[in-house]
This record gives C-alpha cells, sequence and structure tokens, in this order.
C-alpha cells in the first residue's frame, strides 16, 4: 500500500484536502491518512466543516509515500506553527515525495524544503512567495510543477491536476484518465499550462457585446478577422470599434486577436499532439514561422521553446 498523508495549518481550504483525497481515493493501493496538528482528531477548515476521523500528527509515524500539505488561511497568515515545521522537517526524510498544495507552499518554505528550488503557488500569492522566502526561485504560470521529490501547485483546484499527475507517474496515463473521468474532470491538464487565461481576465471587465464577439472570433479564428470585419459585427466604424476594444481590453483588434490565437495555440500544445504547423493553420497564424514570431512577442519565447517547455 501506498501511503499518503494530507494535512495543513487549520484552517485549511476544504478543496485543498477533499480534491486530492477523491483522487487517491479511486486506487486501491493508496491508504490515505489526514493529519492534524496537535492532539485532537478534527482537521478545522476555512468554511467551518471541521473534518472528522483525523489523525493527530504525533501518531502518525514511519515511512510515507506522499506528504500532501494544504493550503488555506492557516497557511496564508504569515505565522508557522514550530510543531508543525517540526513534524514536516522530520518526515520529509521519510517520505518518497512531497507536495504542497496552493499556499501550502509557504508552508514548506517555512520548513526549508523549497530552498534552492522551484516552486509555485496561486497565482495572487506567488509575488508574496517570492518576497518572503526568497531562496525559492518562484514561476507564477505553472498549474503545478516538480522539482526532484518536491511538488508544488497553483490554486485550489490545481491540488486535483496534481494529484492526477502523481497518479498517472505511479499508474500510468490510463489509470489518471480513468480518474479524471470518474471525478468528471474536463481533462487531464499538464502542468505548464497557464494558471489563469488572459482572455478571461479581459472579458470579466468587457460589455457584452464585446464578449460575444469574442466567442464568435474563437469559433473563427482561421478567417482573416480584419478590424473592418469585426468592426462591422459590432455594427461600429473601424475607428470607434478599436476605441471600444483599447478601452475595454487593454488592446487594439490586431493584438486582440494575436492574444486569443496565442492563448488557443498554447491549449492545442497542451493538450493534443497535433504538430506546430497544424496549429498554426488551425489557429489561424497561416505558417508555423508566423506563430513563431507572435509567440515571441507575446510571451517572450517561441512556439517551439513552448513545446520543449511544457509539452509532457
Amino acid at each position: 500500500m501506498r501511503r499518503i498523508v494530507i494535512t495543513g495549518p487549520p484552517p485549511v481550504q476544504i478543496l485543498d484536502v477533499t480534491g486530492p483525497l477523491e483522487a487517491f481515493a479511486n486506487l486501491p493501493d493508496y491508504e490515505i491518512t489526514v493529519g492534524t496538528p496537535g492532539t485532537g482528531s478534527v482537521l478545522q477548515t476555512s468554511r467551518g466543516f471541521p473534518i472528522g476521523a483525523a489523525t493527530a500528527l504525533g501518531d502518525v509515524s514511519g515511512p510515507i509515500d506522499t506528504l500532501l500539505i494544504a493550503g488555506g488561511p492557516g497557511a496564508e497568515s504569515g505565522t508557522y506553527d514550530d510543531e508543525l515545521i517540526g513534524w514536516i522537517t522530520r518526515s520529509a526524510p521519510q517520505s518518497r515525495r512531497i507536495a504542497a498544495i496552493c499556499t501550502g507552499a509557504f508552508v514548506l518554505a517555512a520548513a526549508g524544503i523549497l530552498d534552492g528550488k522551484q516552486a509555485v503557488t496561486h497565482w495572487s500569492y506567488c509575488a508574496r512567495l517570492a518576497r518572503e522566502f526568497p531562496s525559492v526561485t518562484v514561476r507564477p504560470d505553472p498549474i503545478f510543477l516538480r522539482d526532484g521529490n518536491v511538488y508544488t501547485s497553483a490554486g485550489i483546484t490545481a491540488g486535483i491536476d496534481l494529484s492526477l499527475a502523481l497518479i498517472e507517474e505511479d499508474h500510468g496515463h490510463s489509470a489518471a484518465l480513468a480518474v479524471a473521468r470518474q471525478l468528471v474532470m474536463f481533462l487531464v491538464r499538464p502542468g505548464g499550462q497557464v494558471q489563469y487565461s488572459h482572455m478571461l481576465s479581459r472579458q470579466a471587465t468587457a460589455s457584452l457585446p464585446l464578449r460575444e464577439l469574442q466567442v464568435w472570433m474563437l469559433e473563427h479564428l482561421q478567417d482573416q478577422l480584419r478590424v473592418e470585419q469585426l468592426a462591422e459585427r459590432m455594427s461600429m466604424s473601424p475607428r470607434h470599434f478599436t476605441r471600444v476594444c483599447l478601452r475595454e481590453t487593454g488592446m487594439n483588434p490586431g493584438q486582440l486577436v494575436d492574444r486569443m490565437r496565442v492563448e488557443a495555440a498554447q491549449q492545442m500544445i497542451d493538450s493534443s499532439e497535433m504538430g506546430l504547423k497544424e496549429i498554426a493553420e488551425t489557429c489561424g497564424f497561416r505558417t508555423a514561422d508566423s506563430m513563431r514570431r507572435v509567440f515571441l512577442r507575446i510571451l517572450g519565447t517561441t512556439a517551439g521553446e513552448y513545446t520543449r517547455r511544457f509539452k509532457r
């Protein structure tokens, strides 16, 4: 049996615990223990629903296959319980692999486990993690990443993505895919996929007509998508449409088209077996060389370099 221990400084984010727990529980060779600091049998959560039947960490001993540290308000407080940090420090050498879910990375950093390593956490906490623990190389984009036997993940649901990746390491892709289907996950996301879409953040502030236009654009990326065509769909002159686009998205129409094509190409690189030439044609770049130039301008890396860096 592979022993999984999930713990964290209370109150923990409940999904940081239950998400990985549900993923691992779908396979019979994982023995899962929810640990709680102190001497009680309850792990307090940030939503007021305590997790009962937990095991006091003082009673957890012996080898651990996978040690998972959950995030939440307890990890984000800026103060770290010496007893918990000490237990993690002692348990790390007995663990085959160690992982942090979301802001659990702060706890691993406080325990010195992330010193000299690359790590990620929820995108809104990355700058703080880098500031408070300068010995950690913080990478703000990935959903999860691995450095040696230490894993870190982005916010909340990314803990499920990381758990599926760990299951894939143990049992292969088919097993991870079967668990994802059981959890009704849309897909098994690779760790290199970015945490959030820039286009999604733009849609949050754009007006309904412009949001509807973006949906239409995604369905027609292979078209030319000239400013005149887009303005006509908005019943605006090209000049007025350009002003509206700049005001509501921070980009002119050409930049908006390029950004949407790059994000669509990233999704295809991350989740398909298509070659760069086919992806370029599908996303409207026309040629792989054109896609290379646009990637370099927007992401600071070429499509080929992005593929080598993030493709699993």
